[in-house]
């Protein structure tokens, strides 16, 4: 009875302000919809032969025969190993890694110290994809720092082998900082009365880490593992494609670069509409399978 009279108190209260709410709540509303929504409309290229001069609704009908088209093709197999390499090699590499700097950032004592260390760790987030990659071309080119310091004249990005490495290092240093905030936010909740009582028992570092600060990041390291397992396939083919070779292509041709390849490159908008719309429905299995193993795992806690 308690939670209906909340309830009703509440509804109550938006039926009575409605315009406050329009007048906040409708700009961000109707942005969303022409942006987020009414682009969906899209989707009907997938099963359409689709031709600008003819339209959505002039095109015609094929159903499947796109998707029939990109699973038979020789080299399907290839672009979906190429993306859940790249894809589950840096989830395993990388999602530890911000988890440990806010571990470890926590540690630090002096607030200036570990403001310093904050922002050196904070400012790679900033550099574009286009410029971190041109970045690591002039790094890793044959007459670059890494050759030089090595004595030697390989060219890196026209090896298929160096192409999984370079483009998940890159990203490591790139986004880790970044990413630690959020780990750092929640270490502020951990107990500083906990903190000092274990080390006064003579708890050793990881003692403490496991008593007192994991329970404090657990359910946004939860959170996070979800979301980016869920987007596993999610890989945006801007890096991809800036350090892509013509050498290397057998390890850096993932979907997302066959699709503009063959979307705006090609102008096959139907076909790559189906590959892309093929990807995201992978995504949303394994993020919903995903969800569920954790709840599972986590005694019924999910995203």
């Amino acid at each position: 009875m308690e939670k209906e009279g909340k309830l009703h108190n509440t509804l109550t209260y938006v039926m009575h302000h409605w315009r406050l709410y329009v007048f906040f709540l409708g700009p961000a509303l109707l942005l969303t919809i022409i942006f987020k929504y009414l682009p969906m409309g899209g989707i009907l290229i997938a099963f359409e032969k689709y031709s600008p001069f003819k339209g959505f609704f002039g095109s015609e009908w094929v159903g499947f025969e796109y998707f029939k088209q990109f699973l038979s093709s020789p080299d399907f197999m290839s672009y979906l190993i190429n993306t859940l390499k790249l894809s589950v090699f840096g989830l395993l590499w990388g999602f530890p890694v911000p988890i440990i700097l806010a571990l470890l950032l926590n540690r630090i004592e002096s607030s200036k110290i570990k403001q310093k260390i904050q922002l050196v760790l904070y400012m790679p987030n900033f550099i574009s994809v286009i410029v971190l990659c041109g970045m690591v071309r002039i790094l890793l080119s044959v007459t670059g720092p890494v050759n030089m310091m090595f004595n030697t004249t390989i060219n890196f990005l026209t090896l298929p082998e160096a192409f999984r490495p370079i483009y998940i290092i890159s990203g490591i240093w790139q986004g880790a900082g970044w990413a630690s905030i959020m780990y750092t936010a929640s270490l502020a909740n951990a107990s500083q009365e906990l903190k000092e009582a274990a080390q006064i028992d003579g708890a050793n570092i990881f003692q403490q880490i496991k008593a007192v600060e994991w329970p404090a990041i657990k359910d946004m390291v939860v959170i996070q593992f979800i979301l980016q397992a869920g987007n596993i396939m999610s890989i945006g083919f801007e890096k991809a494609y800036a350090l892509q070779t013509d050498l290397n292509l057998g390890a850096s041709e993932i979907i997302a670069t066959y699709v503009y390849k063959k979307g705006l490159l090609d102008g096959n908008y139907s076909y790559s509409t189906a590959v892309g719309l093929f990807n995201t429905v992978i995504n949303l299995i394994l993020l919903i399978s995903v969800n569920k193993i954790v709840e599972k795992m986590n005694d019924g806690q999910g995203l």
